[in-house]
């Protein structure tokens, strides 16, 4: 799955329907140092940096795909409830050691609870609509059907943030659900409930962007990263006894390791963040679909369609249009203001 985007920054002063705010940071994040250029800054990044959070962020999109596959691999054997619970339980172990050693116990308690347990709650459902279309569905054409997540976030800015989004974005958004269409093909044999599972997994993953957007500084990133863990685990933790079936000791490990690739696989993320602007490493985001398919051929002998790839292609192009434009209106309205960093 997509694990990020980014987000439309927020306005104070509205010189054109499309130009963001310049008061807060951009993306799913806490603020990097003041110290670090916006968009329009990545002359001022060395070179080293930039190519390194390029790396960085390509192996989560490695590793991620890689993920997905193991969770579908294990729902030809176990309830996708208890799938859930291994990619959560397991990711949740990985990276607490690490959450404690840096932050201590203290910093697990979060400022704004309820908005915690929100976001916690809608990136859970996001994961197990997504589990649960891939458990009938080739992982590329789900994936595909969930990069509608970025164009739920720009749809709904307006709604839910107060942003107007302008008619320029308005239409990269309704040519990137024409992009939609072309996935399911309305009266082919890929509309059916996997499908709407994972359009409900995108919709739901653009709703848990957007309540991120209001933590934005609340707290270090790898902490809030940590919370998200924390509900996933407990919620699923308190049903699995439903679901329960007893794994072998080779599925025991590929339970872990599904844990283990979620919890990596975002901390990559998050240090790509540290070392190149949030709109630089946006594009690299959508390198997770070639590994997808990768994966779903190698794995499950799966490929996509033709019209499956032309979907792809204006959704992918829709996303990146949104980005590519937030960066260019962000340079012109304020070249100096700092990147949000995950």
């Amino acid at each position: 799955m997509l694990r990020f985007a980014v987000m439309p920054a927020p306005r104070r002063d509205r010189p054109h329907p499309d130009a963001p705010r310049v008061d807060a940071p951009r993306v799913d994040a806490p603020r990097a140092d003041d110290s670090r250029d916006g968009d329009s800054a990545t002359g001022d990044v060395p070179q080293t940096r930039l190519a390194l959070g390029f790396a960085l962020m390509l192996g989560a999109m490695v590793l991620l795909p890689i993920m997905d596959g193991v969770a579908k691999h294990l729902q030809a054997r176990y309830p996708v409830g208890q799938v859930v619970w291994a990619r959560y339980t397991f990711h949740l172990l990985a990276m607490l050691p690490f959450v404690l050693a840096r932050f201590g116990a203290r910093a697990l308690w979060p400022r704004r609870l309820g908005v915690q347990l929100l976001r916690g709650t809608l990136l859970l459902a996001a994961t197990f609509l997504f589990f649960s279309a891939i458990r009938t569905m080739p992982l590329a054409d789900a994936l595909a059907l969930f990069f509608v997540s970025p164009l739920v976030v720009t749809l709904l800015a307006t709604v839910v943030l107060g942003e107007p989004v302008g008619w320029r974005r308005s239409l990269a958004v309704g040519i990137g659900f024409l992009g939609v269409l072309a996935i399911v093909r309305p009266g082919s044999a890929v509309v059916g409930p996997a499908a709407l599972l994972a359009l409900g997994a995108g919709t739901m993953h653009g709703l848990y962007m957007l309540v991120t957007r209001k933590l934005a500084g609340s707290a270090p990133p790898l902490v809030t990263l940590a919370y998200t863990a924390v509900v996933g685990a407990l919620a699923t933790s308190a049903l699995v006894g439903v679901w329960w079936v007893a794994p072998s000791p080779g599925d025991l490990a590929a339970m872990v390791l599904l844990g283990v690739l979620a919890a990596a696989g975002h901390f990559l993320i998050i240090k790509a963040f540290d070392h190149a602007p949030a709109a630089w490493l946006a594009p690299v985001g959508y390198a997770e679909i070639v590994m997808t398919t990768i994966v779903g051929y190698l794995g499950f002998g799966d490929f996509p369609a033709v019209w499956t790839w032309v979907g792809i292609a204006i959704v992918v192009g829709s996303g990146l249009y949104i980005s590519l434009y937030e960066r260019r209106l962000y340079r012109a309205y304020r070249p100096g203001a700092p990147v949000a960093r995950r």
